[in-house]
């Protein structure tokens, strides 16, 4: 596994020669490419918003701003203006600031799957695409279960894709991110509280044909609990035993995992493995559907 995002004090600059600002200095887990960065903000007991910042043009669109103060003090201490609001889905937790956001930047466009996130201009839908500043492209996959307007939203730096001749790409440049929500989590997935097992396998088939280097973000601080779950069914897993090293040595892990990982340690995209069909009860003839409903309801009975 190759960790693209860390926790530590992070300093971020703006690239344009025409706004290059001083040096600042935000304490957060960053992803980095070449035009992009990923600042999560923290917001109530385990809920993230994220800034997503294009580089080039020191604009940033706001993902899920549940406090819209906290969003908007961390633009500020970092020099980049928020000029769009995303929503993953319309719980409160998640769009609960779409109504304040939208008086403290009038007129900023903010996307979400439905009109039940307050204060939407823009309806999204699967394969719809909008772009952030001068280089980012945010592509919409629409993924129904958790909530039926649940939407994640795939960010690529279109810049990486072709770099100056004196400006070789950083590593694995361009390969994005992805801002899950309620989907997935890192090793976990969530509850279908709008939809049943085909859907959320339908949804992780989707996430699953993103790039292994996707840097996933998800919508709340679960990793500890999930891969306390994982190890109940998949106790020999060398995967697991790496994101338990990552869960001891940081208490924040968000930004830590890419597509490519959760293909190793998330119990609920490996549903044809031995261990999940042994706790599932499942045999080799049931169908990926029936075996994330029967792993999804292990997990809610879950005690630890």
């Amino acid at each position: 596994m190759i960790i693209l995002s860390r926790q530590l004090s992070v300093t971020v600059r703006r690239s344009a020669p025409q706004l290059a600002l001083r040096w600042r200095t935000f304490h957060s887990t960053v992803c980095s490419r070449a035009s992009m960065r990923v600042i999560p903000v923290p917001v109530r007991k385990d809920n993230y918003s994220y800034l997503l910042i294009d580089v080039t043009s020191a604009e940033a669109a706001a993902v899920d701003p549940y406090t819209p103060s906290k969003v908007k003090a961390a633009a500020e201490q970092l020099g980049v203006k928020i000029v769009a609001g995303i929503t993953t889905h319309h719980h409160h937790d998640h769009s609960g600031g779409n109504e304040e956001f939208a008086q403290l930047f009038p007129g900023v466009p903010i996307y979400a799957g439905s009109h039940r996130s307050p204060a939407v201009t823009q309806l999204v839908k699967g394969n719809d695409e909008f772009t952030i500043g001068k280089a980012l492209k945010v592509r919409c996959l629409a993924t129904p279960c958790h909530t039926q307007d649940s939407i994640c939203y795939y960010a690529t730096d279109t810049s990486a894709a072709s770099p100056s001749a004196s400006e070789p790409p950083e590593p694995r440049a361009g390969a994005g991110v992805v801002f899950t929500g309620d989907t997935l989590f890192i090793a976990g997935c969530g509850v279908f509280f709008e939809g049943d097992g085909e859907q959320m396998h339908a949804a992780f088939e989707l996430l699953r044909t993103l790039p292994d280097e996707t840097v996933t973000y998800v919508g709340h601080e679960y990793t500890a609990a999930n891969l306390e779950f994982a190890l109940s069914v998949d106790p020999r897993n060398a995967a697991l035993a790496r994101l338990g090293e990552l869960v001891r040595a940081q208490a924040v892990t968000v930004g830590c995992s890419t597509i490519g990982d959760e293909k190793g340690w998330n119990v609920f995209w490996r549903l044809s493995s031995d261990p999940v069909r042994t706790a599932t009860k499942t045999g080799p003839d049931a169908s990926p559907n029936e075996v994330i409903d029967k792993l999804r309801t292990l997990k809610n009975n879950f005690k630890g």
